[in-house]
């Protein structure tokens, strides 16, 4: 039996994103309580993960430290350390990357998201980002480097075989169908990442877009991925009617997980997982 076809998986649910407000959904949770909420639910459903964006009181995204240090407390309040709380560094057009990485050095978070097409823009940007991940890794902060393309993947490979990458096995986020028409998701869009020509990454976990977001991130986890979904990228159930809660979202994917065999992974074993890593035969 190979090693995919049987070991635990990770549900990260991302409930809120930076774009969509109330409007979207009414359960998109946008304050430090309504996160808090929502982690609650969505560990009771099989989350072992949240990932955070926080607001501006007009709803608008930010990165800023207080706002975070308000969402991370609210969230251990609600779930103590049953969860990973990963926030995001995403500037979604309005920060440079100086100021990014600023905002998790004020933060000091337990995990963070970096997305390595904002982040590393160009050659000229390698060390400095090279020196960010040695203080992540100083501080034991988990860094999950976002995916957008096959060819980032490729570029991740280059920072590791330069000795850039202070880790031999860093977790990483393929998003699927970013760029696609309408941003809705495929399964087969998790193919080119899979190529023979593509990195084969320890720990991996796929997201996607639209209402076939179940299906993508299951094929992830079929792969030897973990998964997430949420808000952030998808409001609707496979059968296409409104999820009606984040929850909701994390529950469908639990059980359709459950069907093939695979057990929930916890919050111990995910952390367990990106400290240690499990093998020698990936990235």
């Amino acid at each position: 039996m190979s090693r995919s076809s049987h070991r635990p998986v990770a549900i990260a649910v991302a409930p809120n994103g930076g774009r969509r407000t109330k409007a979207d959904h009414p359960a998109l949770p946008m304050t430090p309580a309504e996160l808090a909420r929502a982690a609650a639910e969505c560990l009771e459903t099989g989350a072992a993960m949240i990932h955070l964006h926080v607001r501006d009181r007009h709803g608008q995204h930010i990165l800023d430290p207080d706002a975070y240090r308000a969402a991370i407390l609210a969230v251990r309040q609600a779930v103590g350390d049953a969860m990973v709380v990963q926030i995001t560094s995403e500037s979604l057009g309005a920060y440079e990357p100086e100021r990014q990485m600023d905002v998790v050095r004020e933060t000091r978070p337990e995990a963070v998201s970096l997305a390595l097409r904002e982040l590393v823009p160009g050659r000229d940007a390698d060390p400095e980002f090279a020196a960010f991940l040695a203080w992540l890794k100083r501080e034991s902060i988990m860094p999950q480097i976002i995916l957008y393309e096959p060819d980032e993947a490729l570029h991740l490979l280059d920072l590791h075989r330069r000795g850039l990458i202070p880790w031999d096995h860093i977790p990483v986020l393929l998003v699927l169908g970013r760029y696609t028409a309408s941003q809705q998701s495929a399964p087969n869009d998790l193919l080119p990442f899979l190529s023979p020509g593509s990195p084969r990454f320890q720990s991996f976990m796929v997201c996607a877009f639209g209402r076939d977001e179940a299906a993508c991130v299951c094929a992830g986890a079929l792969f030897g991925g973990d998964v997430r979904v949420g808000f952030e990228n998808n409001l609707l159930l496979p059968d296409g009617s409104m999820a009606a809660s984040n929850a909701a979202l994390v529950d469908t994917v639990a059980q359709q997980l459950r069907g093939f065999g695979r057990p929930i992974r916890s919050a111990a074993s995910l952390r367990d997982a990106w400290q240690a890593g499990d093998g020698n035969e990936r990235l």
